[in-house]
This record gives C-alpha cells, structure tokens and sequence, in this order.
C-alpha cells in the first residue's frame, strides 16, 4: 500500500511562491515514480510534474516548466513541488502520486493518489 500524504497548500497572492510537500513514510513498497497532479473545480485532474525516484529524470507539463520544480528527499521519504510565480490560473488542489513503473511522465499510468492539498492564488 503507498502512503501519500501532502502538505504544504495555502493561500497566496499572485507572483508568490509555495512549495508542496509530499510524505510516503509508512508505504509498503517503494514507488519507481512520483509525481504531481492538480484538479480545479469542474475539471479532470492533469499531471504537473514527475520525476524517477533515486534517479535524475524530471517530466513537466508545458504549463510548469519554468516555474515549478519537483525534487525528493529520499532518506526522508519526501517529494516536493516548489512552485513559483504563482498566478490564479494554478489555483487548484494539488495531489502526490505514485506509480511502480517508469517511464514516470505517463499520467495516466498513475493509480495511487493522496487526499490533496489546495492552494488558492488572488489578490
């Protein structure tokens, strides 16, 4: 069973910046593929950004290229997503997800979700 707990949201004004934490202690096995995803309201969860655990591959949507960066901690079981310039279009709840096999940039080969954290960006 993959543990996935996110932290991390909040409210911020736009041009601001936010980082996501993810936590998988307590998992049962170890993912090959973690990733983001957000959903805003009406709409179908998209994927933000991935990356190949223990290794260096990184995947982006065109949206967060340049402005979010994901990266792990893996002695502390921990993914991250830095988020910067945040604008209102990025509102939305933001999940961590798992999945076994690589290549980690196949979206909807993600099966595992956390509850979400929500991040909400106005002035």
């Amino acid at each position: 069973q993959m543990l996935l707990a996110e932290s991390g949201g909040g409210s911020v004004r736009p041009g601001e910046s936010l980082t996501l934490s993810c936590d998988t202690t307590g998992s049962t096995y170890r993912s090959n593929c973690m990733a983001w995803f957000r959903q805003k309201p009406g709409k179908a969860r998209e994927g933000v950004a991935a990356i190949h655990v223990g290794g260096r591959t990184t995947n982006y949507a065109d949206f967060a290229k340049g402005r979010f960066t994901i990266s792990q901690d893996i002695a502390n079981n921990l993914v991250f997503l830095q988020m910067t310039d945040l604008q209102p279009e990025d509102a939305a709840e933001y999940y961590c997800a798992a999945q076994t096999l690589p290549p980690c940039n196949l979206w909807f080969s993600y099966k595992d979700f956390g509850r979400g954290t929500q991040v909400t960006v106005s002035s």
